[in-house]
């Protein structure tokens, strides 16, 4: 695709509205990784799945293509500066910011909108990226407005 076309490719794609998530799991030494996406869909009611995608380049790309559990935390609209941390490259992004642990060990970050502990499901390849599906097994309601992200720039609802 010539560089004219990915730019109106990604304008178009700009102008659905999303929500934005991190998702967050271990690695084989325990450690905490996560990374923001705003791939993040719902899939199916029963049973209870959801979807994200992970770009080949990402440099968790290959731990999620092993883990068998991750977390969606779903950001909440105060939540822009863990959005932009966990986008940036820096090593350790659990050093800021608030968390616990959940289920599964899972590192779940505190005050956002909603926090989902999964169990992957399948992996389908898609294009330069993998379709991660995931089994909803825990739910944290936490009744706050939602960080979007439309055209480039966050928003918030109003």
């Amino acid at each position: 695709m010539t560089d004219e076309k990915n730019r109106d490719l990604r304008t178009a794609f700009g102008n659905f509205a999303t929500g934005i998530t991190v998702i967050t799991t271990l690695d084989e030494d325990k450690k905490l990784k996560g990374m923001t996406a705003n791939s993040f869909s719902t899939v199916s009611l029963e049973p209870p799945l959801i979807s994200w995608c992970i770009g080949r380049g990402s440099a968790l790309f290959n731990l999620f293509e092993q883990v068998d559990y991750f977390a969606v935390n779903i950001l909440s609209s105060d939540q822009k500066s863990i959005s932009e941390l966990f986008a940036s490259s820096q090593k350790d992004r659990f050093l800021e910011g608030s968390w616990d642990l959940g289920a599964h060990g899972l590192p779940v970050l505190n005050n956002c909108a909603c926090q989902l502990i999964c169990a992957t499901e399948y992996r389908y390849p898609g294009g330069d990226h993998t379709i991660l599906v995931g089994r909803v097994l825990e739910i944290t309601n936490n009744n706050k407005m939602p960080l979007i992200y439309h055209g480039g720039q966050y928003q918030v609802l109003k």
